[in-house]
């Protein structure tokens, strides 16, 4: 996804849009109105609803029925998402956001249930969610007329039919799409909470990701084959995310019982720096100590991190009246705990695409630092532990780079 802006909040979540959902709504109002004389007789065969395509397909109508069905289908969308929330919340698990994009929502829960029951749960909740919408939408298709027949023209009864009569069809067709086997959509979460009733979470992540990897390019190529680049993005998203939470669940199961307290350099070994120490001097002591980073201390307290990078920017024949305190890094140092998982100092180094960050105890003491090294270290004995193990993870190779959020719905 790309950039998102908060809209609001529903239930304590807050509820993003992403900017592709503005770039896609059009079209999809566009796709719709263009093909209301096509769909009015599908949806009289299919509700044994009376609807005139005469009256639809005049003027600015359909395109006012192609934006109102867009709309709609989005806000069934966000209840779909609401529903995985909503279960995940009952048992115990925060969400971070929902959010609507290009190729429809995602609820960002805080953490992975891992317990099958649960995430089968979670993962229908949203289709069954969907099914409900889909029946609604049938009832007030058939309720419509006789209930709209004293206030409104026939023209407005057909336009109302229509849109909620095509929004039974859409919800229903939703909630089939999601229930498909591809990882890591509803059906593949529903797969992976199956398999892993009698195998590993991440051997059961493994095998989902590898069926909706396979699913993803069936999608694809039929999508090549049909024209359809709306499926291709579908099949493209469903591939990279499956390959992608794969990745997480192999990173998360090798640094298992590894706490940041296992990988970090102690606190009484830290190589620190005074904020007055020129940065000439400073060169020269990363050139002999061969560390391209130091916690700045005064007084026994750290205020701030100085970096090589800091460093680059001062020009050679400043070097000697500039200090540390002039460069060091002191707004928003990343930090963690002693007793945080791996994990943890996993996405707090790639945040900010940082080498290394500082490890602080409940009293609010340096307790040590880990650095990028310490965490790849760690994991490249995670991956053999976990090989060794057979829990079915990747070897160092499959560590590239995962997202350091929570799972996506």
């Amino acid at each position: 996804m790309f950039k998102s802006f908060r809209i609001g909040s529903v239930i304590g979540i807050p509820v993003k849009l992403d900017v592709t959902l503005l770039l896609i709504l059009p079209v999809f109002a566009w796709l719709i109105a263009f093909q209301v004389g096509e769909l009015v007789p599908i949806l009289n065969d299919l509700f044994g609803t009376e609807i005139a395509a005469e009256a639809l397909t005049d003027g600015s109508t359909p395109w006012v029925l192609g934006t109102v069905a867009a709309v709609g289908l989005f806000a069934s969308v966000f209840l779909h998402e609401l529903g995985h929330s909503v279960v995940a919340i009952r048992y115990g698990f925060p969400i971070d956001s929902i959010t609507l994009w290009l190729l429809g929502g995602v609820a960002q829960l805080s953490e992975q249930p891992r317990e099958w029951r649960q995430e089968l749960l979670i993962a229908i909740a949203g289709p069954i969610v969907s099914v409900g919408l889909g029946v609604a939408f049938y009832a007030l298709a058939v309720v419509a007329p006789a209930a709209l027949d004293a206030v409104a023209t026939a023209a407005t009864i057909d336009a109302v039919v229509f849109v909620v009569a095509y929004l039974a069809v859409l919800n229903v067709v939703l909630a089939a799409f999601n229930m498909l086997p591809g990882f890591p959509m509803d059906g593949g979460r529903v797969l992976r909470a199956l398999l892993s009733r009698n195998r590993s979470f991440a051997v059961a992540t493994a095998q989902a990701a590898q069926v909706g990897k396979w699913f993803a390019l069936l999608i694809g190529l039929f999508g090549v084959l049909a024209l359809n680049f709306i499926l291709v993005a579908v099949a493209f998203f469903i591939y990279i995310a499956a390959a992608a939470e794969a990745r997480q669940t192999a990173l998360q199961a090798a640094v298992e019982g590894i706490t940041v307290r296992d990988m970090m350099t102690p606190g009484d070994e830290i190589d620190t720096v005074e904020p007055t120490l020129p940065v000439a001097e400073l060169l020269d002591l990363m050139l002999h100590q061969r560390h391209t980073g130091y916690p700045v201390l005064r007084g026994g307290r750290i205020v701030g991190i100085v970096t090589l990078e800091d460093v680059r920017a001062v020009p050679p024949e400043r070097r000697e009246a500039t200090t540390v305190e002039d460069v060091m890094t002191t707004d928003e140092l990343e930090t963690v705990a002693p007793d945080d998982d791996a994990m943890a100092a996993l996405a707090a180094l790639q945040r900010n695409d940082i080498g290394r960050v500082l490890v602080f105890d409940d009293g609010g003491d340096l307790a040590g630092l880990v650095t990028r090294t310490d965490v790849v270290t760690a994991l490249d004995i995670g991956f053999v532990r976990a090989a060794g193990s057979h829990l079915g993870v990747p070897g160092p190779k499959g560590r590239a780079d995962p997202p350091p959020e929570g799972p996506r719905w």
